[in-house]
């Protein structure tokens, strides 16, 4: 017998229910994680004003989410080396799916769905055989795993799509760790990060590492714009006296730059976000150990910086960026002027996810 859930999605496929979208849950623009004041956590959807229009109950600490591209689903990550990938239906406010990984995995905190919303695909540590891996899940089918292949590094951290919808983009950062040890760093010392484009059915089209000197340069989270421009957060795990660019950016055709922004050592080796503005002609990092972020243009001139404890959350308006903190505060910054939207009792966590 079917389940009634598996009905209900038979319906809405044939249209006789109608679709409920992002706009029956207040609109909003952004997912984040936040610990709150009673030490438990959650994950909340942000409208442009930074109001607060959802607040779902996490069982542990989140990383960053996955937003559908139509339905109002949102997928929780865990904090590396978190084992928990929640699907949540952010109408009814109910789990609908767990996401389990198979033995000797673990989540590495992000995913990407596909362009129509059918797949969700996400990074992963295969720990014993130190190897990072892309999950796949389909979402028509209870979020079911239906496939997998190598990510093209160790330690796969974030991914997306580009615009075509047809490639995959993956930060390896190049780091091997286990969770018997916990956080811990097993390879510093012969690591190698780099951007891995792929197909969806796992094709490695192309590969870009930093220059052997900045082998350490662990290549962490990223960003794409319309154009396909593809925005990389690095974070520094060598010398800390010598820091080299912490952000560097590709486009398809053309080779990996990497940009000098000026503060890397004030941001202590350590960028934690990345984003493009809204019209793509500005990109904004956050360093949260320093409490402080910055936008350059496109040719990495560094614009401005401004200051905030533990700001970290990063994410586009239509003419500027909007900033989260572990202090509770949503912050927009809109070329040379910025200024607080809203503030929340709570410490919002790494990342703050685009909406649609």
């Amino acid at each position: 017998m079917r389940t009634r859930r598996a009905f209900l999605a038979g319906m809405l496929a044939t249209g006789i229910i109608p679709r409920p979208g992002w706009a029956d849950v207040g609109n909003p623009a952004y997912l984040s994680a936040a610990r709150r004041p009673a030490g438990d956590f959650a994950l909340l959807g942000l409208d442009r004003q930074g109001r607060a229009v959802f607040d779902l109950p996490l069982p542990a600490r989140g990383h960053a989410a996955a937003a559908h591209p139509t339905l109002p689903l949102a997928v929780a990550f865990a904090r590396r080396p978190g084992r928990f990938a929640i699907v949540m239906d952010c109408l009814t406010k109910t789990i609908i799916a767990r996401l389990e990984t198979p033995p000797h995995r673990h989540f590495y905190g992000h995913g990407a769905f596909s362009g129509d919303g059918r797949y969700l695909f996400t990074t992963e540590n295969d720990f014993d055989a130190a190897r990072g891996m892309v999950g796949v899940w389909d979402s028509q089918n209870d979020f079911r795993r239906v496939g997998e292949f190598p990510s093209g590094g160790v330690g796969p951290h974030d991914i997306r799509f580009l615009h075509d919808h047809q490639t995959l983009v993956v930060a390896n950062g190049g780091i091997e760790t286990h969770p018997d040890t916990g956080r811990a760093k097993l390879n510093l010392p012969d690591m190698r990060p780099n951007l891995s484009y792929l197909t969806p059915d796992g094709a490695l089209l192309d590969q870009f590492e930093p220059p052997g000197e900045w082998h350490m340069n662990s290549m962490r989270h990223l960003a794409v714009s319309a154009e396909g421009r593809v925005a990389v957060a690095c974070q520094w795990q060598g010398d800390p006296v010598d820091v080299p660019p912490l952000l560097a950016t590709h486009v398809p055709g053309g080779g990996l730059r990497f940009h000098r922004t000026g503060p890397e050592r004030d941001m202590q080796g350590y960028v934690g976000s990345v984003a493009f503005s809204g019209g793509g002609e500005a990109i904004a990092f956050t360093g949260p150990r320093g409490g402080l972020a910055g936008r350059i243009d496109l040719g990495g001139r560094l614009q401005h910086t401004i200051t905030a404890p533990d700001i970290c959350g990063v994410a586009p308006l239509a003419a500027g960026f909007v900033f989260t903190t572990g202090t509770g505060d949503v912050l927009a910054d809109r070329k040379a002027h910025t200024e607080r939207l809203s503030r929340h009792d709570c410490a919002w966590d790494n990342h703050l996810v685009p909406v649609g």
